[in-house]
């Protein structure tokens, strides 16, 4: 077995080596410092790798059509909201196993990585392009700045940064002004599955929250992740001023262990129920999509269910295409929406 194993990493290897690219002269180069390190990458990129799905989101944001990407982790094999954007681009596996032969077929000047996910295989990653990473998948302004410092595009990294703030200062002060001393408000996010229930305090989600002004449920307080609740009698977990509930409407299993916990009296009882505060979001623009464009579907989905009446403009995948569609892949071109 250990021959087997050894003799596919050298055959592995051996095509690695194949498709390496020409060494670049440093004057082509750039030097950009990330979770693995300095990182040498050619000054302007042309086929770009994602390797999970907030930089998927991130490099269309920024007007780059990637050469690979991976598979989503629903609506598969591509979210719906980025299909359009990326029809045709070659699919390289899982982001927590990516088909490195894939990869290195596709030739990549730039693969963009995230050492929680990748670190056990960063040798053969650098061996076939450059390649920059993040810590987390879910922290959508560090994987944005990331991106574009190694693509060149920070202008509209910065263009894109300064209408989230915009619109993070409209939100908070209309939700101020609306809800006055209620605000502000205790938030639990709630992922049902089939067989339990998953409360999230941090990540994706949690992060906006956070940064929009709600606060945690008092449960929630140094329990990191989250909690996982697999019995009925722990419901009570779950009581704050509103919840976000977290469906895969296409899934039987999932929606009747839904109907099941909220028929339970204890259910019932809970601050958001009794004061009509559940409200059913996109498990994909709340959790799974990572990037800048999820995170203001996720604002928009918060405008329409407080009934605010954003004033800020939003920013969409389609928007951001319009823009860039006549641009070259790797060129930086300011932009007034992207």
């Amino acid at each position: 077995m250990k021959t087997r194993t050894r003799t596919w990493c050298l055959c592995l290897a051996a095509l690695l080596a194949s498709l390496l690219p020409l060494g670049a002269s440093a004057d082509d180069e750039r030097t950009v410092t990330n979770a693995f390190g300095d990182t040498h990458i050619p000054a302007r990129p042309q086929r770009v790798v994602t390797l999970y799905q907030g930089a998927t989101d991130s490099a269309v944001a920024l007007g780059i059509t990637p050469v690979g990407v991976v598979d989503s982790w629903l609506e598969k094999p591509m979210y719906r909201y980025l299909r359009d954007d990326l029809a045709g681009v070659e699919h390289v596996g899982l982001e927590t196993q990516p088909n490195l032969e894939k990869v290195a077929w596709l030739k990549p000047d730039l693969i963009v990585a995230t050492r929680f996910r990748h670190e056990r295989v960063r040798p053969l990653l650098e061996k076939i392009a450059p390649t920059v990473a993040t810590d987390t998948v879910f922290d959508f302004k560090a994987t944005l700045k990331l991106i574009a410092e190694a693509t060149g595009r920070e202008a509209r990294a910065r263009e894109l940064l300064r209408n989230w703030d915009t619109r993070v200062a409209d939100f908070r002060q209309r939700i101020a002004d609306t809800l006055g001393d209620a605000w502000p408000q205790k938030a639990a996010v709630v992922r049902f599955k089939s067989d339990h229930v998953r409360i999230y305090s941090t990540g994706f989600a949690g992060s906006i929250l956070n940064e929009l002004g709600f606060e945690q449920p008092n449960s929630l307080h140094d329990q990191g992740w989250g909690m996982k609740l697999t019995s009925e009698e722990n419901i009570p977990v779950m009581n704050a001023d509103v919840i976000f509930v977290l469906l895969e409407p296409n899934d039987p299993a999932i929606m009747r262990n839904y109907r099941h916990w909220t028929s339970h009296p204890l259910w019932q009882r809970l601050d958001a129920v009794q004061d009509e505060r559940v409200f059913e979001v996109n498990a994909v623009d709340w959790i799974m999509g990572g990037g800048i464009l999820a995170a203001n579907a996720m604002l928009d989905d918060l405008y329409t269910h407080y009934g605010l009446d954003p004033h800020a403009p939003t920013t969409s995948a389609a928007t951001c295409a319009d823009e860039t569609s006549s641009t070259s892949r790797a060129h930086d071109k300011e932009s007034s929406a992207c």
